[in-house]
């Protein structure tokens, strides 16, 4: 199975800031993320991942100091670079915005990754999905959802057009003649469509992997669209089984219709695991970081994600479902999962505590959640898992010291890296050059 993790500097729960072990000013320094990544390394992972946003918040201020996602943040590509040269086989991917960025950055930047780590980087395309961005961007909110896909989807046809703008065998080398490169290897890309014009080149040799791997996490209707036509890794939703399985098979069922094979993408389940002695010890480890949430901040993620404040509410009631706004111009698989809470009749303290974001969470001793994601894995709800990883480092030593085994011993993952590309270990094929004889 694949096994990916998503890192937050001190982990992904909202919590975990306040937990004795966690380390001040982590979020900006770079020896503190070398040792998380250098654990992680040793554990086999296939990649270490960085999800971003191009803004901090800008209002809400009292409530987003109790949970400070994104407040705080070294720009990943930046910060997976100096993590390249501490690291041999770990795969290094990172989120940047197609309505933010111009096509040229992105390819240069991922260009220059893949080959600083020798064939290692991973570009997630996302559109972003908060209005915090728009306005560092000059804009007052974000654009309507399915225009946001329109340029995600021609701004990677031109990433990937830059990157091809030299063959591999191009550079020649071929001193006695004064020949660096071949001229005729060289492709001037000349684009000019509804978001982009582009004549021109990118100034680097064509990267290690051809193209760092695609992610993708879109869940809408566009997004799986999207996905279906252009993704090499996708990070599937669904809280339960039933939900990935739907998932797995609806995104693997486009493919056909874009001319791939369902073998060219792999589906990874967004999943939070807690490890403890027995099922029960791991759930009171996640009660007693639940019991640490400050309300506000519990309000707050869902005043972001449901695009609508409830904090005038009581906590101790039902949420009316009247208060579900129509449609959602931001994350429409949170939205959804939000909505579906409430319309259950939970009360308003009980949406928050039970809000993960579209993530299942496995608990239970190292056997027991081995248990579970072979379970997972063999029923085909996802060729593997992205792991948010709630508490650093405890969560991912955990992991990669009980759960790890375990899965080894099954005969369910790695005992060694096999490749030297992130391309080899998810085994994906390397695509050829556009231009390629």
């Amino acid at each position: 199975m694949v096994l990916g993790g998503l890192f937050e500097a001190n982990g992904y729960h909202s919590s975990a800031w306040l937990l004795p072990g966690a380390q001040d000013k982590a979020p900006t320094d770079v020896d503190y993320f070398r040792r998380i990544i250098q654990i992680a390394e040793a554990g086999l992972l296939d990649f270490f991942f960085l999800a971003d946003t191009p803004a901090a918040r800008t209002e809400n201020l009292d409530a987003w100091t109790r949970g400070p996602l994104y407040m705080n943040m070294l720009e990943p590509i930046t910060l997976l670079s100096a993590l390249a040269g501490t690291t041999a086989h770990i795969g290094l991917g990172a989120t940047a915005s197609t309505s933010f960025y111009e096509p040229f950055n992105v390819a240069r930047l991922f260009a220059s990754l893949d080959h600083i780590s020798h064939g290692r980087a991973a570009w997630n395309v996302v559109t972003s999905a908060n209005d915090f961005a728009a306005r560092n961007f000059g804009l007052d909110r974000l654009p309507p959802h399915d225009r946001r896909y329109a340029r995600a989807r021609e701004f990677l046809h031109v990433v990937r057009g830059l990157w091809d703008t030299w063959e591999d065998d191009a550079f020649i080398y071929d001193k006695a003649n004064a020949r660096m490169f071949e001229p005729s290897k060289f492709h001037v890309l000349d684009h000019q469509g509804e978001f982009f014009k582009v004549h021109g080149a990118l100034n680097m040799a064509r990267p290690p992997q051809g193209s760092p791997v695609i992610f993708q996490a879109g869940a809408s209707e566009t997004g799986k669209a999207f996905a279906a036509e252009t993704a090499e890794v996708v990070f599937g939703t669904g809280a339960t089984m039933e939900e990935a399985l739907a998932f797995y098979r609806d995104l693997k069922g486009r493919m056909p219709a874009y001319n791939r094979h369902p073998d060219a993408l792999k589906i990874l389940s967004g999943v939070s695991i807690v490890v403890g002695d027995s099922e029960a010890h791991a759930r009171e480890k996640w009660a007693s970081w639940q019991d640490k949430v400050h309300i506000d901040i519990g309000l707050l993620y869902l005043k972001t994600d449901l695009e609508t404040d409830l904090s005038d509410l009581p906590l101790d009631e039902p949420v009316p479902p009247h208060r579900v706004p129509a449609t959602s111009n931001h994350h429409q698989v949170y939205f959804q999962e939000i909505a579906g809470l409430i319309h259950q009749g939970l009360t308003l303290r009980e949406v928050c505590r039970r809000y993960n974001r579209s993530k299942a969470i496995f608990f239970g001793d190292a056997a027991q959640v081995a248990d579970q994601m072979q379970a997972w894995v063999e029923a085909g709800a996802c060729d593997g898992f992205m792991i948010a990883f709630p508490v650093l480092p405890d969560s991912l030593v955990e992991f990669t010291t009980q759960v790890v085994p375990e899965l080894q011993r099954r005969g369910l993952f790695r005992t060694a890296y096999q490749g030297t590309t992130l391309r080899d270990n998810l085994g994906l094929r390397r695509p050829a050059s556009r231009h390629a004889r």
